[in-house]
C-alpha cells in the first residue's frame, strides 16, 4: 500500500537577522538593542541588523556608512564566522533530526521535505512547531513557512517573519498568492515587472489568469512558462539535499586597505591557518590551493596551485599562498580583501607515507592536531596563527626563508 500523500509536506526555514541572533546568543546584553554586524562603521556592508536596528531603516547589504548614519547609537559588531558556521552546523543538525531531505541555501536558510516524516513526529505543522522549538533551545528565533511546493514555502516564511510560522493550505493557494504583487513572482526583476504592468498585469492573480502564450511572447517562452506556473501555485523542483562542499576557505574584508607585506603575509597566515583548521574539523583534505586578492580599485583575480599530493595543515597551505602571492605584480595596488581555499576535496587526513625524510611533515601533523585540541578545550584564541611561524621539527620553516 502506498503511503498517504501528503498535501503540504515542504517547509522553509529562515533564521531571523541570524548573524546578530548570533551575537546576542554570545552577548545577552545586546537583547532588545539595535545590532548592526559586518564590517567596520563607515566601511563595507550590512551583513545583518537586528529588528531593533531595522526600525530605523538598516537592512542587510546597505553601506555601513549608510547604516551608521540612520542609526548611529546602533551597536557595531564585526562579523564572527567561526560562530556562525558553528551555529549554522547546530540548526543543520536539528533539521535533519525530522528528515533526510534537507536542501541547504546558505547558512540561515533550508527547504526541508517532511512527506517522509509525518508518521514519526506529526504532521507537517507539528513538525515545524517542533523545529522552531528546537532551534530556540539554541537562542536563536526562526520564521518557517509550510507549503505544498518550494516556492509557496518561501513566499510563507518571508510574510510570517518575525519569528512566526504560516502555513499555506492546499485548497488556500490561490487565495494566499493571488493578491501579492507580481514582484512576489520568482523571476520578475524591475524590467520584467514593468513589462508586466505595461500588459495590464499588477498582481500574481493577473499572471495566473492571462494565458501563457501570450506571457511567453511578452518576456519569452522559457520566463513566461516559469511565471505562468507559479502564478498558478505550480512548482514541482524537489527539494535536493546538498553534494558535499567543493572547497574549504576563510576570506576577510580589512578596515584599511593594506600594502606593507609584512601586515599582508601576517593576514595569508591567519587565513591558512583558519582554512586549515576548517578543513580537519570537517575531516577533510584537499590538493588544489588558492589565494583570492581584491584590490583597492575592487578588481579581483584568483591564483591557484595544484599540490602534489592533499593537505590540511596550515603551514603547507600558507607555503604555498605565500609563494602565489609574492608572485604578483610588484606594482599592484593596495589590497582591500584577502581569501585563502582548498579545494579538490577528498576525506579524511592526507594520504601520504610518513618516510624517514618526512619527518618535518609529520611534526607539522602533529602540532596541527595539537592545536585543535588545545582550541576544542580552551577556545579559539588559546593558540594564534604566529605560533606557526616556529618549526616543532626544530628546522627553519619554508615561509620565514
Amino acid at each position: 500500500m502506498k503511503p498517504m500523500a501528503v498535501a503540504e509536506p515542504i517547509l522553509h526555514v529562515d533564521m531571523d537577522a541570524f548573524y546578530a541572533s548570533v551575537e546576542v546568543v554570545k552577548d545577552p546584553s545586546l537583547r532588545g538593542k539595535p545590532v548592526i554586524v559586518g564590517g567596520q562603521a563607515g566601511r563595507g556592508v550590512v551583513t545583518s541588523a537586528s529588528y531593533e536596528a531595522r526600525a530605523f531603516g538598516v537592512h542587510s547589504a546597505m553601506p555601513m556608512i549608510t547604516a551608521n548614519r540612520l542609526c548611529p547609537d546602533a551597536i557595531y559588531l564585526s562579523n564572527d564566522f567561526e560562530s556562525y558556521l558553528d551555529f549554522s552546523k547546530r540548526i543543520r543538525d536539528v533539521f535533519t533530526s525530522y528528515s533526510p531531505l534537507v536542501e541547504l541555501l546558505s547558512l540561515d536558510e533550508a527547504f526541508i521535505d517532511v512527506g517522509g516524516s509525518v508518521k514519526l513526529f506529526g504532521s507537517p505543522v507539528d513538525i515545524a512547531s517542533r523545529i522552531k522549538k528546537d532551534v530556540a533551545a539554541l537562542g536563536l528565533p526562526c520564521t518557517v513557512g509550510v507549503a505544498p511546493n518550494k516556492y509557496l514555502a518561501k513566499l510563507a516564511s518571508t510574510r510570517g517573519k518575525p519569528n512566526g510560522l504560516l502555513v499555506v493550505k492546499a485548497d488556500a493557494v490561490r487565495q494566499f498568492l493571488h493578491p501579492l504583487p507580481v514582484e512576489a513572482l520568482w523571476g520578475v526583476g524591475a524590467a520584467t515587472a514593468e513589462i508586466l504592468r505595461r500588459l495590464g498585469l499588477m498582481t500574481v492573480g493577473d499572471v495566473a489568469t492571462i494565458s501563457r502564450r501570450t506571457l511567453e511572447r511578452a518576456v519569452g517562452d522559457s520566463l513566461g512558462a516559469h511565471l505562468h506556473g507559479l502564478a498558478n501555485g505550480i512548482d514541482d523542483r524537489r527539494v535536493t539535499p546538498n553534494e558535499p562542499a567543493k572547497s574549504v576557505g576563510s576570506e576577510e574584508t580589512f578596515g584599511s586597505d593594506l600594502d606593507d607585506t609584512e601586515v599582508i603575509l601576517r593576514e595569508i597566515l591567519r587565513l591558512a591557518d583558519r582554512t586549515a583548521s576548517r578543513l580537519r574539523e570537517k575531516g577533510m583534505c584537499g590538493r588544489t590551493v588558492t589565494l583570492k586578492v581584491r584590490w583597492s580599485n575592487f578588481r579581483t583575480i584568483t591564483r591557484s596551485r595544484t599540490m602534489p599530493s592533499e593537505i590540511d595543515n596550515a603551514a603547507e597551505i600558507y607555503a604555498a599562498v605565500r609563494d602565489l602571492y609574492l608572485k604578483l605584480d610588484p606594482q599592484r595596488p593596495r589590497i582591500r580583501l584577502l581569501g585563502v581555499s582548498v579545494s579538490s576535496l577528498a576525506p579524511g587526513p592526507p594520504r601520504r607515507q610518513l618516510l624517514l625524510h618526512d619527518s618535518g611533515r609529520a611534526s607539522w601533523n602533529e602540532a596541527a592536531q595539537a592545536v585543535d585540541d588545545i582550541r576544542r578545550r580552551f577556545g579559539e584564541g588559546a593558540v594564534t596563527p604566529a605560533t606557526l611561524l616556529a618549526d616543532p621539527g626544530g628546522e627553519r620553516s619554508a615561509e620565514s626563508g
